[in-house]
């Protein structure tokens, strides 16, 4: 038996652009900025080819989205955790999370949410999105022209072992302030 792995292409309903699905990387602190970064992999590209999109987050974005990622549950909700309850409270659904373009360095988003008979665009940034997505198991796709502009080539070689990188961040998030997720 084979199996193939097609690449997963749409057309966005946020701006009717080619979108491909991608997967969380990884999720690591750069060394250079001390600031999480946050690298999707197009989900028909193997670790050490093709190329990985990285993004650079806040802290609690970063430790909002490693909790759900660990299935972490806390005894209250944090925002994202509230976002999902009120999406679902209301009825609707977030069916994708779409990394639309990029500007300058800033990375745009957007949450498509299915709503009784509507389809929903709401602007977000990609980190809360991700978030999100994360929680609700919906989706991530990333504009094929945001690929093009921003990724970057996945070079195995340069690549650190995925436990050493969990680890590094779980000793940047002993260090984290509570006052840091304070508005």
């Amino acid at each position: 038996m084979y199996v193939v792995v097609l690449p997963v292409f749409n057309l966005s309903p946020a701006g009717g652009s080619l979108v491909i699905q991608v997967r969380i990387a990884s999720l690591a602190v750069d060394p250079r900025s001390n600031q999480p970064v946050i690298v999707l992999r197009p989900l028909d590209e193997e670790p050490g080819a093709g190329r990985v999109l990285p993004i650079w987050i806040g802290q609690p974005e970063a430790t909002a989205i490693l909790l759900a990622v660990e299935d972490v549950e806390l005894p209250r909700p944090l925002t994202h955790d509230l976002m999902k309850n009120v999406i679902e409270t209301l009825g609707a659904c977030l069916e994708r999370v779409e990394i639309t373009r990029v500007e300058e360095g800033t990375f745009f988003a957007a949450l498509i949410v299915h709503a009784e008979e509507r389809t929903l665009t709401i602007d977000a940034r990609p980190s809360d999105s991700i978030a999100l997505a994360v929680r609700t198991g919906a989706p991530i796709f990333v504009a094929e022209n945001v690929l093009d502009a921003a990724a970057i080539a996945d070079e195995e070689t340069e690549r650190v072992d995925e436990e050493a990188e969990l680890e590094a961040f779980r000793e940047f998030l002993d260090q984290v302030d509570p006052e840091d997720f304070q508005g």
